[in-house]
Order: structure tokens, then C-alpha cells, then sequence
């Protein structure tokens, strides 16, 4: 993952544990989905999240979601990469987060169904750890909104 201004992001994926997931994510790779579109939650002490929304913060059409993979997952660890969802379990589309802190609370059990977690970010921590320290605000009826726009250039 190539991040403008920032530098590159490279992630181990667990095919093995988790196939639908990374192939669901791969699918959005392969069409250059990814291209362009912006880190549009940063939350200091937890994650950043993108995948959903362009430069304009418009959220962007997604394919269908996919059914919840979280019990046979990665934990959602400090580094680890997971798909954002609703309420919904089974409602994870394009939208990604990389943990910055050990999240345990994302994790299925005691009554949680959880967050997949479906690979490790294996170079370029300080690059996640950078976006996380940006200044953020509210922008289109979203908060946690980075001032200054974090741009996905590519992710291959």
C-alpha cells in the first residue's frame, strides 16, 4: 500500500484462515478500487480506517457484503489489518482499519461477533503510526476526520 506523502505499507495476508475475507479484499485490489480513495477515520490510541470514501470524502459504490470470518481470524493485534463493517456481522464490504493498539474488544467472544482481523502489517508500521498522530475534525457529518487529506496512491 502506497500512501501519498507518507510512504508504503506492506501486509502479510492469512488466506488460509480467513479466504473469503482476502479474497474479498483482493477483488477491490485487482480492480484498483482502492486507487485514490482516502483514510478517512483516524482515531489516536486505536486505528485508521479507509476503503469507503474519495478525496471529496463521497462514499464510493461497493460489491456485496461478505459473512463474518472474525472466529477463525488473526486477533485484532497492534498492526493487524480488518475489515470494517455495521452493526451488522455479515455487512463487511471495502472499508479496512489497521489497529494501532492491541484491541482486544474487537475480537469475538463473550457475546461479541467481533472484527475479521485477516493479515499483519510486516513493514511500514511507522507509516501507520504517522497517519495515526494527524490532526483530525469533522467533515461531512463524519468526525475523526483527517485535516489534511491521507491518500491511498495504490494498493498492490
Amino acid at each position: 500500500m502506497d500512501v501519498k506523502n507518507y510512504g508504503s505499507v506492506v501486509i502479510e495476508l492469512e488466506d488460509t484462515k480467513v479466504p473469503t475475507t482476502v479474497d474479498n479484499f483482493l477483488s477491490y485490489v485487482d480492480d484498483e478500487y482502492y486507487d485514490e480513495l482516502v483514510f478517512h477515520r483516524v482515531i489516536k490510541g486505536f486505528m485508521i480506517q479507509g476503503g469507503g470514501y474519495d478525496r471529496q470524502y463521497e462514499k464510493q459504490p461497493t460489491n456485496d457484503p461478505i459473512p463474518l470470518e472474525a472466529d477463525r481470524g488473526l486477533d485484532n493485534d497492534k498492526g493487524t489489518i480488518a475489515m470494517a463493517r455495521t452493526g451488522d456481522p455479515d455487512s463487511a464490504t471495502s472499508q479496512f482499519f489497521i489497529n494501532t493498539v492491541d484491541n482486544g474488544s474487537l475480537d469475538p467472544g463473550m457475546g461479541r461477533d467481533g472484527y475479521c482481523a485477516f493479515g499483519t502489517v510486516v513493514e511500514g508500521m511507522d507509516v501507520v503510526e504517522r497517519i495515526e498522530g494527524v490532526a483530525t475534525g469533522s467533515r461531512n457529518g463524519m468526525d475523526d476526520v483527517p485535516k489534511a487529506t491521507v491518500v491511498i496512491e495504490r494498493i498492490r
